[in-house]
């Protein structure tokens, strides 16, 4: 659940982040190291990096310079897993995927037990109990986990993502995605109700713990240490598989059979996509590797 909450439930902040207002002074310049893994997939004549995000960051962070700034510039195209949409676009998405079409609130599909944990987190957090109840449930979980991102100091729009599609537009480099905004809420909406509220009900018990965890998987991301990152974020994935499946497993499979296809054509692509996507035993390397391809990491 720390991958589903820390990750997943950031998917939202980019699109948000995209149409930011630019500060009224230029940004404070990178003086934190961060160097994180960056892997490279290859045949006779088309190039793959594949690099692990972040998709809110502290700032300040230099790491978008060495070899990952090498390997983006060599780049000829930039692939996020969604290509980011304006504010209005995303909205015109999100609400109607977020929005409960069964009239029964939110508060009202919780048992007792689960209700206790969810009033508690909200009373931590200073929001009524009752704030999301026309909403479903995959919605407030994730809702939960960004407010706690921002406490902790997290800013979408110091994103890995919107970084990468600033630079990619001002260089004039095309950008895609694996997938669509749609798409990615479409996984959570279409989840059995069940789910959803033990999504929603593992976000409200990390409430606690968020800060320190989502910190400690920065220090892990910022030393490219990809298999501490992905130790501490798949820790307790197993508690729930359906999740597991339709949000990390399954989604690796189809970004795997996607370079491999497009390992067909000549080029060289810089995919970026989140770190926990990147790591342990169903990784996108794992997937490629049924495919015969193997990714290397790159060292710097």
């Amino acid at each position: 659940m720390r991958y589903l909450l820390s990750t997943v439930a950031l998917l939202l902040s980019p699109p948000l982040a995209a149409q930011t207002t630019p500060p009224a002074s230029p940004p404070a310049a990178a003086t934190i190291p961060a160097d994180p893994a960056l892997w490279v997939v290859k045949d006779k004549d088309t190039t793959i990096y594949l690099f692990g995000t972040i998709h809110a960051l502290k700032p300040q962070l230099s790491w978008f310079d060495s070899a990952v700034r090498k390997a983006f510039d060599a780049s000829g195209q930039l692939v996020l897993e969604i290509p980011l949409p304006t504010q209005e676009q995303a909205k015109a998405v999100i609400v109607p995927l977020a929005m409960d079409a069964t009239g029964k609130p939110l508060t009202q599909k919780l048992s007792a037990e689960d209700r206790k944990v969810y009033a508690a987190a909200m009373a931590k957090l200073g929001i009524p109990e009752t704030a999301f109840d026309t909403f479903e449930p995959w919605f407030a979980g994730v809702t939960l986990a960004q407010i706690e991102l921002q406490k902790a100091g997290f800013n979408a729009a110091e994103g890995v993502e919107v970084a990468l599609n600033a630079a990619a537009t001002a260089s004039g480099k095309p950008v895609s995605g694996l997938e669509t905004l749609e798409q990615q809420l479409g996984y959570f909406h279409t989840l059995p109700q069940a789910d959803q509220i033990a999504f929603l009900i593992s976000s409200a018990k990390e409430i606690d713990k968020f800060d320190a965890t989502i910190n400690a998987m920065l220090d892990r991301w910022k030393a490219g240490d990809a298999e501490g990152l992905s130790a501490l974020m798949n820790e307790d994935l197993s508690s729930q598989p359906n999740l597991y499946k339709v949000l990390l497993a399954d989604r690796n499979a189809r970004w795997a059979d996607w370079i491999d296809n497009r390992l067909k054509t000549p080029g060289t692509v810089f995919i970026a996509v989140g770190a926990g996507h990147l790591a342990g035993k169903d990784s996108v390397q794992a997937y490629l590797a049924k495919h015969h391809l193997v990714a290397e990491r790159v060292r710097y």
